[in-house]
This record gives C-alpha cells, sequence and structure tokens, in this order.
C-alpha cells in the first residue's frame, strides 16, 4: 500500500509539474505577444529568455539574439547565439553574427558570417559589406570583385546608411560603391591618386551631400599637395 501510495504520489507530481510548465509558456507567450504590441524591447527580451528556458528552441534563440541585435546588445546576442561559423545555423543566425561582429570591431570574423550569407543569397547589399570587410582586412583583390558585382547588381532605389556624423545619413548604394572604388585604388596603387579622387568625384556627382565621400576626397586631395620627400 505505501508503494503504491508513493508510486500514485510521484505520478500527480508529474502531471502537476506538466500542467505548470505548460502554464508559463501560454503565460509567457501571452506576455510577449503583449510586449510586441508595446514595442517594449525590454519585455520582449525578458519573455523570449524565459520561454528559450521553458523550452528551448533554436528558433527561440535566434529570434532572442536577433533582438539584441537590433537593440545594439551586439555582445548580449553574440553571447546567445555564439560566434562560430557552423553550415547548420539558420540565416537569422549568421545575420546575428555577421552584424555584431562588425559592430564589435572583429572584422574577420564577421567575414566569414558575410560570405556564407553571401553565398546562400547574393545581393549588392551584401556585396559592400564585403568589399568593405576586405578592405578593412587588407584583400584588395577580393574587394574589388565585389565592388564589381555591387555597382553592377546595385538598383537606383537602394540606399546605405552611414554613422560618421551626429545625425545618421543614407546615400545611393552605387555612391558607396564607387566610394570604396576609390579607397581601393588609391589602397593598391598609390600614384593612382587621381583616379582615386575622380570616382569620390563620381560618388559626390550621385550625392552631394555624401559627408563621408567629400571627407575621403579631401584627405586625397591634402596628400597629393603633400610636398615630395626628399
Amino acid at each position: 500500500m505505501k508503494k503504491v501510495l508513493i508510486l500514485l504520489s510521484f505520478v500527480l507530481g508529474l502531471g502537476v509539474q506538466a500542467q505548470s510548465k505548460s502554464e508559463l509558456l501560454t503565460h509567457y507567450q501571452a506576455f510577449y505577444d503583449e510586449m510586441r504590441l508595446q514595442g517594449d524591447v525590454n519585455g520582449v527580451i525578458n519573455a523570449l529568455t524565459h520561454l528559450n528556458v521553458i523550452a528551448p528552441s533554436e528558433q527561440r534563440r535566434d529570434t532572442l539574439a536577433y533582438v539584441y541585435m537590433n537593440n545594439n546588445q551586439h555582445l548580449q546576442a553574440l553571447n546567445t547565439i555564439g560566434i562560430e561559423n557552423n553550415s547548420s545555423d539558420s540565416d537569422l543566425a549568421v545575420q546575428v553574427k555577421a552584424v555584431s561582429l562588425k559592430a564589435l570591431n572583429q572584422p574577420k570574423r564577421a567575414l566569414e558570417q558575410f560570405e556564407t550569407l553571401f553565398k546562400r543569397t547574393p545581393s549588392a547589399y551584401l556585396a559592400y559589406e564585403l568589399a568593405d570587410l576586405k578592405l578593412q582586412t587588407g584583400d584588395n583583390t577580393g574587394a574589388a570583385s565585389n565592388i564589381a558585382y555591387g555597382l553592377e547588381n546595385a538598383k537606383v532605389d537602394m540606399k546605405y546608411a552611414f554613422f560618421e556624423r551626429q545625425q545618421p545619413y543614407e546615400v545611393p548604394l552605387k555612391a558607396a560603391f564607387f566610394h570604396l572604388q576609390g579607397l581601393m585604388t588609391y589602397n593598391v596603387d598609390k600614384a593612382k591618386i587621381g583616379e582615386a579622387i575622380a570616382l569620390m568625384d563620381k560618388a559626390l556627382q550621385i550625392d552631394p551631400n555624401f559627408n563621408l565621400a567629400s571627407l575621403s576626397k579631401q584627405a586625397l586631395e591634402s596628400r597629393k599637395t603633400e610636398p615630395k620627400q626628399e
């Protein structure tokens, strides 16, 4: 009789635990939906964290990392999802790793993730990210290939955002590619500084308010007029 009571108590305990887990899932799912509706990012993160603890899933983990990334919490995003380059990662996971690693000034690691995204779904935007990172890491040949792709595939309505000023601004993506091409031209051969300046002019012809291209042009012109060392 005692054994029967113990077994019955154990079974009932499992039933209560299962019911409790189900109720928690329902609660935090409703909480998540409400926080999304209110636009409360911290609430969304809280809800997703609880959901992922109660019922872990790759989709929930990736979504949580994406929310962190969008909130500029890049370290938290990578702590959630890792930094390894896994072929089994979802597109969302690879995007989070790429963007967050770039934001944390890890260009080589970010480059691996952007390469994966580009192989899966090539686009002019990804080509720009690749070209930019390759210039940072000294791969001018690789950057040239991505720039050529970008100039061929950038559409008129495509824009790219820059943040070097206090107020972020957007320019046509094609102008951004001409700016990168100018930088690459100078990197490859300093004697081609005139060609590099001409490419900056092309970028500025597309968008005269392209601040970064204007600054780059000024820097190149100042080097062009520097007296030669004897």
